[in-house]
């Protein structure tokens, strides 16, 4: 699994990658995560805002910052 964070590099960017990693702790699950911050690779995925969140190529959510719980849930899906 790959799981992308799209975005600057901003505070809410790092929130989202440690949540991210923090809900991958909570399964016992194993991804590897990729932070993006080149703008044109972001424009390709069609977000209009960030942070995002991209799991396996597929946006999952874009303009906030998920808690940890909100990933968990995503992921058992």
């Amino acid at each position: 699994m790959i799981i992308k964070v799209l975005g600057p590099g901003c505070k809410n960017c790092v929130n989202l990658a440690a949540n991210t990693a923090e809900a991958l702790k909570e399964l016992g699950m194993e991804a590897e995560i990729i932070k993006v911050t080149d703008y044109k690779e972001m424009a390709t995925y069609g977000i209009m805002s960030t942070p995002a969140l991209v799991i396996d190529e597929k946006v999952v959510s874009y303009g906030k910052v998920l808690k940890s719980n909100d990933i968990v849930k995503i992921l058992e899906k």
